[in-house]
């Protein structure tokens, strides 16, 4: 299996993000990576959500 093909800097940001050593993340399988991202951006979505309601009840 062959790393991802991605740029030194968006590695860091995506580890640091999933909170993974950089060594795993390059050669996590993609497969995997895709699902960790989709369940941090569910995450990420559902935190604004969340605070944007709480927005609302405060006015």
């Amino acid at each position: 299996m062959r790393p991802l093909q991605i740029s030194p800097e968006t590695a860091v940001k995506l580890a640091a993000k999933l909170k993974v050593p950089l060594e795993h993340l390059m050669h996590m399988p993609q497969h995997i990576l895709l699902a960790k991202l989709a369940e941090l951006a569910k995450e990420e979505a559902g935190g604004t959500a969340e605070e944007t309601k709480e927005e609302r009840k405060e006015e």
